[in-house]
């Protein structure tokens, strides 16, 4: 979301589009549920269920969030913005975020 509002913003237009939204978030949820679903049952759990003030994120997956997003956001960006240099491909100043023709 972050990359999509960005380009808006920088470019008048987002780079992906409303249905490719949707493609992404729907290919992304299926593989998530998957993993889940074929996931066996443990046979060693004999905890007892958490408590309504147990806190769900601890502070080492709050640090992980934080750094992955800071990583592919990086590298997103640098992609949105250099992308072009690095894979040789030829923009038309009308439409920046599709390649020429030419």
């Amino acid at each position: 979301m972050f990359i999509v509002f960005a380009g808006a913003c920088i470019f008048n237009e987002p780079p992906l589009t409303s249905t490719q939204m949707l493609w992404v978030n729907l290919i992304m949820d299926t593989f998530a549920a998957l993993a889940l679903a074929t996931e066996p049952p443990h046979a060693d759990i004999r905890g007892l269920p958490a408590k309504k003030s147990d806190m769900i994120v601890n502070e080492v997956m709050w640090r992980n969030i934080i750094l992955q997003s800071v990583y592919q956001i990086t590298w997103l960006l640098l992609l949105l913005f250099k992308g072009k240099d690095w894979f040789n491909i030829h923009y038309d100043d009308v439409d920046p975020l599709y390649p020429s023709d030419t």
